[in-house]
Parts: C-alpha cells; sequence; structure tokens
C-alpha cells in the first residue's frame, strides 16, 4: 500500500528557501503521479505543483511559478518540493500526494484528482 511521509518544512525569514520531501514505502512509486498541496487555517486546500509518474509532465500554481520547483527521484521514492523566494503568504501545511493509473489533467491539477495522502508537513514564513 502506499504510505507518504512529507518532511523538510519549517521557519524560515521571507526571501528564504526550503526543500520539501515526501517519501513514498509503497512498491509502486514509479508507476504514481504525485503532487503538492497547501492548507492554511480558514482556506481551502489548493494545489501547489504536481508531477506526473516519469517526470515529463509538470504543474505549477500561478501563485508558485518561477518560485518553486518539483521533482522526483524514482530510485529513492521520493518527490520533492524546491521552494525559493518564500513569501508570507506561502504559509501552510503543505501535503503530499499520489495518484494512481495516470489520470491527472496537468492543466488543471486539483485534490480530488489523488488517492492518497501524507500526514502534512508545516511551512511557516515570516516577514
Amino acid at each position: 500500500q502506499v504510505q507518504l511521509v512529507e518532511s523538510g518544512g519549517g521557519l524560515v525569514q521571507a526571501g528564504g528557501s526550503l526543500r520539501l520531501a515526501c517519501a513514498d514505502s509503497g512498491r509502486t512509486f514509479s508507476t504514481n503521479d504525485m503532487g503538492w498541496f497547501r492548507q492554511s487555517p480558514g482556506k481551502e486546500r489548493e494545489s501547489v505543483a504536481a508531477i506526473n509518474w516519469s517526470g515529463g509532465r509538470r504543474y505549477y500554481a500561478e501563485s508558485v511559478k518561477g518560485r518553486f520547483t518539483v521533482s522526483r527521484d524514482n530510485a529513492k521514492s521520493t518527490v520533492y518540493l524546491q521552494m525559493n523566494s518564500l513569501k508570507p503568504e506561502d504559509t501552510a501545511t503543505y501535503y503530499c500526494a499520489a495518484a494512481e493509473d495516470d489520470k491527472i489533467d496537468y492543466a488543471r491539477v486539483t485534490w480530488r484528482m489523488y488517492d492518497y495522502w501524507g500526514q502534512g508537513t508545516q511551512v511557516t514564513v515570516s516577514s
């Protein structure tokens, strides 16, 4: 089964960087599409970035384009989210998600497309 564990969150100053990682303990990581989402209190869960099984397809929310980079290392069963030029508005709990069956629409990524979720890691950006 798929088990996702996020790491790498923390407290950073605005303009700083963090790299989040999501490790999949399952045995089918290389066939799964992976996504990153975030949620703040009182706000709807929103997509941040996504990457398909091969790494050939990527999605970024408009608010993070040019600042965040999603990548994956299938040999390590890990997906990453490199976050640069962080802003206070990026403060949220960040969740890793996995989808089976190559079903993600990379023109518009939504949380309902994904099958499995990690527990989340907190990112706090101070001004």
